[in-house]
C-alpha cells in the first residue's frame, strides 16, 4: 500500500467524517417532523413508527454483509453505490409522499446507509498507518457519536423556514456533494477474494434485523404480538444458525472467533451499551422537553446540542488517553460516566429546570466521549486488515442492535408506568377525552388544550404520571450502564493487551509495513514528515 500524503489523509478523513455524520444524522432528523408529515400525508401512528424505524432496521441487517462486499470488492465501491442509494431515495419523497412510499424510500436509504457507514470506517484504518490511526478513528467515532444531535437540531432548523420535505432535500444535496467528493478517493481493497458467505449473510441479516424489528415494534405495540414473538424467534434461532455456519465455512463473512480476544469482545460489548442507553434516553428527553416543558422542535434538539461539544472534544483525546491508562480504565470509566448521568437525570420532575438536565446531561455525555473511540478501535485493532469492512460493520451493528434495545426498554417502562398509573384519573375525566388521555401523555396534552382551563387538573396530574414513568426508564438505563460498567472491569485488558490483529490501533506497537498487508490503494505516495 502507498502510503497517503497528509493532504490526501485529510481529504479522506474530511469525506468519511461527512459521510458518517450524514446517516447518522438521518436516523434522528425526523423525530421532530412528525406531527407534521401526520398532518401534511395523513399518516397513522403506526405509519410514522415506520417512516422512521424502516431506516435503521434496514441498516441494521445489511451492514454486516456490506461490510465484507466491500472488503472483498473495495471499500470505495461500495461507498459510492451506498451514497448513491441513500441520495437518490432521499430526494423521492417530495414527489412519492405517501405514507408507504415513505416508509419504502427510507428503507432504500437504510440500505445505502449500511454500505456507506462500514466503508468510511474501514476506509480509515486500512489506509492510515498506525501513529495516525488513533486520531482517525477518534475523529470518526466523534462525529459518528454527535450525529443524532446534529440531525436534531438541523431538522428543527429547517422546520422554522419550510416544510418537512427540506429534510428530504437537503439530505439529498449533502449525499450528492459526498458522492461526487467519494470519487476523488482511492479504492482499497483487501487481498482475499474468496467466495461470498451467502448463508451468513442471511443469517446475520435475520438475526440482527429480527432483533431490531422485534424490539421496535414490540415497544410501540406489545412484546405478546404474535408477529413480534415470531420475529424475535427467529432473530435467537438464526443467532444459533449463524455462529454454527461461521464456524465450519472455509471464508466466514464474520469468524466468530474474534469474540474470544479481549479488546474486540469488550468493545463490541461497550458499543453496543452505550448506544443501548443514550437512544433510550434520546427518546425519553425529547418528549420530557416538548411535553412537560413546553419546547418547540427546535427548543428540544438545541436544549440537547450541548452535549456535542464534549463527546466530540473527548473523542478527540481519548485515543491518546487509552494509551496512557489502557481500554480497561476509559470503558469502565466511560460508561459509568453515562450510569451516573442518567441516575442523575432520574430525578427530573415536572417543577425542574433546564439547569437539572444541562449537568447531568453533560455527564453522560463526557462518559460518551470518553468510551466510544477506544471502543471502535478496540473492534478494528484486533482483527485482520483484511477485514478491517467487517469489523466496521460489527461496530454498526452493535449501535444499533443497542439502539433499538434501549428504545424498547425506555419506552416500554414509560408505557407500562403510564397505562398503569392513569386508570386511577379516568373516572374524572370526560367521556370525549378519555381515550386520548388513557393512550399517551401527548394526548393528555392535546385534551387540554382543546378542553381549555376545566381539563388543567387532568393534564397536570397526567403529567405528573408521566414524569414518573420516564424518571423509571431513566434509572433503569442507568443501573443498565451501571452494571455494564461493572462488567467491563472484568472482561476488558489493561494497558499490556496487544490487538491480535494487523490493522493496529490505539497504542499498539504495529508497523507500517503489518498494517498494509494486503491492502492495495491508488494514491499519492507520502513525502517524509507528513502528519494528519
Amino acid at each position: 500500500m502507498l502510503e497517503l500524503t497528509a493532504g490526501r489523509r485529510r481529504w479522506l478523513l474530511f469525506v468519511n467524517m461527512v459521510a458518517v455524520s450524514l446517516v447518522v444524522a438521518t436516523m434522528s432528523a425526523l423525530y421532530t417532523s412528525l406531527p407534521d408529515i401526520a398532518v401534511a400525508i395523513g399518516a397513522t401512528q403506526a405509519e410514522l413508527t415506520w417512516i422512521v424505524d424502516s431506516y435503521t432496521l434496514a441498516l441494521a441487517g445489511l451492514v454486516l454483509t456490506a461490510g465484507a462486499l466491500g472488503d472483498r470488492f473495495g471499500r470505495r465501491a461500495t461507498l459510492i453505490v451506498g451514497l448513491a442509494l441513500f441520495t437518490v431515495s432521499s430526494i423521492l419523497p417530495l414527489w412519492l409522499d405517501s405514507p408507504l412510499w415513505l416508509i419504502i424510500l427510507r428503507a432504500v436509504a437504510g440500505v445505502g446507509a449500511a454500505f456507506v457507514m462500514p466503508s468510511t470506517l474501514s476506509l480509515l484504518t486500512a489506509s492510515f498507518p498506525p501513529e495516525r490511526r488513533g486520531s482517525a478513528v477518534g475523529t470518526w467515532a466523534g462525529f459518528a457519536g454527535i450525529g443524532g444531535i446534529v440531525g436534531l437540531v438541523g431538522s428543527g432548523l429547517m422546520l422554522q423556514v419550510w416544510s418537512w420535505k427540506s429534510i428530504f432535500v437537503v439530505n439529498s444535496v449533502i449525499g450528492l456533494l459526498v458522492l461526487v467528493a467519494a470519487f476523488t478517493i482511492g479504492e482499497s481493497v483487501a487481498s482475499r477474494h474468496g467466495r461470498p458467505d451467502v448463508l451468513g449473510s442471511v443469517f446475520s441479516a435475520l438475526a440482527v434485523g429480527g432483533v431490531v424489528f422485534g424490539l421496535i415494534e414490540g415497544a410501540h405495540t406489545s412484546f405478546s404480538e404474535p408477529l413480534v414473538v415470531v420475529a424475535l424467534v427467529v432473530s435467537a434461532v438464526s443467532v444459533v444458525a449463524f455462529v454454527l455456519v461461521e464456524l465450519r465455512a472455509t471464508d466466514p463473512l464474520l469468524d466468530v472467533r474474534y469474540f474470544r480476544r479481549r479488546g474486540f469482545s469488550t468493545g463490541s460489548v461497550s458499543v453496543a451499551l452505550q448506544f443501548l442507553v443514550i437512544f433510550g434516553f434520546f427518546l425519553l428527553i425529547v418528549q420530557y422537553l416538548q411535553l412537560v416543558q413546553g419546547y418547540d422542535a427546535l427548543g428540544a434538539a438545541m436544549a440537547l446540542a450541548p452535549m456535542a461539544v464534549p463527546v466530540l472534544l473527548l473523542s478527540l483525546i481519548a485515543p491518546k488517553l487509552t494509551g496512557l491508562v489502557g481500554l480497561r480504565v476509559m470503558s469502565v470509566v466511560g460508561v459509568g460516566g453515562i450510569a451516573v448521568g442518567m441516575i442523575l437525570l432520574s430525578r427530573l420532575g415536572v417543577d425542574s429546570g433546564y439547569w437539572d438536565v444541562l449537568w447531568p446531561l453533560c455527564i453522560a455525555a463526557a462518559g460518551l466521549g470518553l468510551s466510544t473511540a477506544p471502543a471502535t478501535s478496540a473492534i478494528v485493532s484486533d482483527i485482520p486488515v483484511d477485514e478491517q469492512g467487517v469489523g466496521a460493520a460489527v461496530n454498526d451493528a452493535m449501535r444499533e442492535v443497542g439502539a433499538a434495545i434501549g428504545i424498547a426498554i425506555g419506552g416500554s417502562i414509560l408505557a407500562g408506568r403510564y397505562a398503569a398509573d392513569i386508570v386511577g384519573i379516568l373516572p374524572g375525566v370526560p367521556e370525549a377525552g378519555r381515550q386520548a388521555v388513557e393512550g399517551s401523555f401527548a394526548g393528555a396534552v392535546e385534551f387540554g388544550a382543546v378542553a381549555g382551563p376545566a381539563a388543567q387538573p387532568v393534564v397536570d396530574a397526567a403529567a405528573e404520571i408521566f414524569t414518573a414513568g420516564l424518571s423509571d426508564s431513566l434509572l433503569a438505563l442507568g443501573l443498565v450502564a451501571a452494571g455494564a460498567a461493572v462488567l467491563l472491569l472484568f472482561i476488558a485488558p489493561g494497558r499490556g493487551y496487544v490487538p491480535q490483529g494487523d490493522a493496529g490501533g490505539l497504542g499498539d506497537a504495529d508497523t507500517d509495513a503489518e498494517a498494509s498487508a494486503g491492502v492495495t490503494t491508488s494514491q499519492e505516495a507520502a513525502t517524509p514528515g507528513d502528519q494528519l
